[in-house]
């Protein structure tokens, strides 16, 4: 794996507290978009690129971009498995259940990450 070697630097992040809470919101919203049907994802992610040019680091923007690949990859394989329901109710919902612990996953992984002030990693 690709690891990003700097570090945040929390004395530098008092400069930047507002894009920090916002961030923590962000992930906030994309955890909780399990019980909203993927509404509060959508506002995170609406967050996402409208904040993304303003974002002064590295530290930043590998959230920010891990934040929307995540996203992005889950609903591409929601809709590459839908047909599943087409088939048959059970292997539909395992399929998407296990798109969403997935999905959890990954927000929880980038949520302790950045409450560390550690980067994500960028992919290869």
């Amino acid at each position: 794996m690709n690891d990003v070697i700097l570090q945040g630097n929390p004395a530098q992040e008092d400069s930047h507290q507002g894009l920090r809470t916002l961030t923590h919101v962000m992930y906030g919203l994309h955890t909780l978009s399990w019980f909203s049907a993927g509404a509060f994802s959508l506002v995170a992610m609406l967050l996402n690129y409208f904040k993304r040019p303003e974002l002064p680091d590295t530290f930043y923007r590998s959230h920010f971009r891990w934040q929307a690949r995540t996203f992005w990859f889950t609903l591409l394989w929601l809709t590459l498995t839908a047909p599943l329901f087409l088939l048959l109710w059970v292997p539909g919902a395992l399929a998407w259940f296990c798109i969403g612990l997935w999905y959890l996953y990954r927000f929880a992984r980038g949520w302790w990450a950045f409450a560390e002030y550690r980067p994500m990693p960028l992919p290869a």
